[in-house]
């Protein structure tokens, strides 16, 4: 096959009848003795790489050099434009590779379409031929087929009229059974690979997000890590004003990431509130659904004013951040190319505006979180990340079972100095560790939210100053804390412990209004016959009045007009439940200092 300077204006396939395909009679496979040894090259090439390009370009060469063919290429059918594009060649000119092929056109386009194998003794015979290199006299063709479902061809050009005989076409079919399931369990091994790193991946986003308080930089975090794991062109977050029917485009992500009013060579990105009645997201935001658009470029869209002009834009899916059955925003993904997006992406996508959504929200609740004890109690939305990560575990476990059935069915018992032994093995213990991170998930996401783990101090107080460190800035309080090595570890709820520490660093925050220093200290003691760990909070305030300092652990006391007087009696009850105490170790104008006292975890 080769490339002419315009390839046949073919609408739709040839009918059978125009082509009088050859008939021939071939002999068994089995009596042919170049087969058994060409199908163990090519079965063993799956041990050798895990790449199926690189697959594909070994058994390309294997398959030239059996039949000495001159040229030779490989097709896949693309789902994105229905056509055969050549993804593996020998011998033909470079720019083959940009050519696709419809069905029925051409030989290897009527092999696609009807499914069946072809040998054309003489090409310049056959008015399916496509010229691509002009020696050539005689080719073969025969369909990869998978699950009922045509892949692709493979193709052998020779430069002698009859250069394959029927045998060489029988055994081209058998090697090309064989090429199809090879590349069909590297292809399922490569996308299970990567869904094991999407997991990871959204493990680790959903982590860096809760963390993300200021809301410039949790916009940029989920556009930039959506458009990373999806491996799209560019990637938008915009978020949704239900009260005046508005959205905003508030962060994008891009290679080289554009000034947000103007990028150079492009048009400028849409500001400001815009009118849901002018923009494409609008469908996404009233369906609460998953939305595919194709073909961005057409002129059905040139009226909306929500889309990113002037980047080359061609495809976009867009996915709405739900909260609480509301869609508060909408996160896009951009091609440049046409792109048909599969399921896999889809449920990405969704996992990643699921993910944004809940840190949004959460960013949202953190400025109130500590007015109120409803806000606190928000915090448990969190654990929705732990259901997207079991859901996208559960469809990973199903497949990567049936592999490693399969492959522990194929026994590749090789001597021990085979260098292919190390290769299966090393197959094994990644199919292995996939397996592990799948079970963490799942079993992460069943546990128990009120079961008590095993912390250390310094990890509860560590990540309890993140919650609050915008706030300790804004209030001009510097906080000092020197971990003790190695830190004390207790058992405890650590939401629950981290609710403690809040309300006591908040406490002492709000007695020193123009700022000032609080001072956390860690130290183990024996009390009783039991080991404990006392952390001492102390600030520079003006410390507790003397009226009601016997009675501050009381419900509904409180010293400020503001207060409910619930902080410290919550304090007390969880420490109760964890078998520790708080007391007011010293208070004075100069400042005050609180000790908690938690039991040791038994070793």
């Amino acid at each position: 096959m080769a490339a002419p300077a315009k390839l046949p204006d073919v609408d739709s396939p040839p009918p059978v009848e125009a082509v009088a395909p050859v008939s021939v009679l071939s002999p068994p496979v089995s009596d042919d003795p170049r087969a058994l040894p060409a199908l163990y090259r090519i079965a063993s090439v799956g041990a050798r790489t895990d790449d199926p390009r690189s697959a594909l370009q070994i058994i390309l060469l294997e398959l030239s050099g059996l039949f000495h063919a001159t040229c030779g290429s490989i097709a896949l059918l693309s789902p994105d434009t229905g056509r055969l594009e050549i993804e593996i060649q020998q011998g033909l000119p470079l720019d083959s590779a940009d050519i696709g092929l419809r069905l029925g056109q051409g030989v290897t386009g009527w092999v696609a379409f009807h499914g069946r194998a072809q040998l054309v003794p003489d090409v310049t015979a056959d008015p399916r031929y496509i010229l691509l290199r002009a020696d050539v006299r005689c080719e073969m063709a025969v369909p990869m087929e998978a699950n009922g479902q045509i892949i692709g061809v493979i193709n052998l050009d020779s430069d002698r009229l009859d250069g394959f005989s029927a045998s060489d076409l029988a055994l081209l079919e058998r090697l090309t059974v064989e090429t199809t399931a090879v590349v069909q369990r590297l292809w399922q091994l490569r996308q299970l690979q990567g869904k094991a790193r999407q997991l990871e991946t959204l493990i680790t986003i959903g982590q860096s997000l809760v963390s993300k308080l200021e809301a410039q930089e949790l916009f940029d975090t989920v556009t930039r890590e959506a458009r990373q794991i999806m491996g799209s062109r560019l990637c938008a977050l915009y978020l949704h004003d239900a009260a005046q029917a508005t959205a905003q485009l508030v962060s994008v992500s891009w290679p080289a990431p554009p000034d947000f009013a103007s990028a150079a060579g492009s048009a400028p990105l849409p500001a400001g509130h815009l009118p849901l009645d002018h923009c494409l997201i609008a469908s996404v935001l009233h369906a609460k659904r998953q939305i595919e658009f194709q073909n961005l470029p057409s002129p059905e869209y040139a009226d909306v004013i929500d889309l990113p002009r002037g980047h080359g834009l061609h495809s976009m899916l867009a996915a709405p951040l739900l909260f609480e059955g509301e869609a508060i925003g909408v996160l896009a993904a951009f091609t440049d190319q046409p792109h048909r997006f599969n399921n896999d992406e889809k449920r990405l996508l969704g996992a990643l505006a699921s993910l944004g959504a809940v840190a949004i929200q959460n960013s949202r609740l953190y400025a109130r979180v500590f007015q109120s004890e409803e806000s606190l109690r928000k915090n448990d939305r969190l654990t929705t990340l732990g259901l997207l990560a079991a859901e996208i575990a559960h469809e990973i476990r199903n497949p990567l079972t049936v592999i490693k059935l399969l492959y522990g069915n194929l026994n590749l018992g090789f001597p021990d100095d085979d260098p292919r032994r190390k290769d299966t093995r090393v197959i094994s213990e990644k199919l292995d560790q996939l397996e592990a991170i799948v079970t963490r998930v799942l079993n992460f996401a069943k546990a128990p939210s009120n079961l008590y783990s095993r912390w250390t101090v310094s990890e509860i107080v560590e990540d309890t100053i993140v919650l609050i460190r915008l706030k300790l800035a804004q209030s001009k309080i510097h906080l000092h804390f020197q971990p003790p090595s190695p830190s004390p570890v207790v058992d405890g709820h650590k939401g629950q412990l981290q609710q403690v520490l809040l309300n006591l660093l908040l406490n002492s925050m709000q007695v020193m209004p123009d700022g000032g220093e609080i001072t956390l200290r860690c130290a183990t003691e024996e009390r009783n016959g039991i080991n404990v760990v006392n952390l001492d909070i102390t600030d520079t305030g003006h410390g507790i009045p003397e009226a009601i300092r016997d009675r501050i652990f009381d419900s509904f006391l409180s010293g400020r007009t503001d207060g409910t007087g619930l902080g410290l009696a919550i304090v007390e009850r969880i420490l109760h439940s964890h078998h520790g105490s708080i007391a007011v170790l010293a208070t004075s104008p100069q400042g005050t200092t609180m000790r908690v006292t938690l039991p040791l975890a038994r070793s």
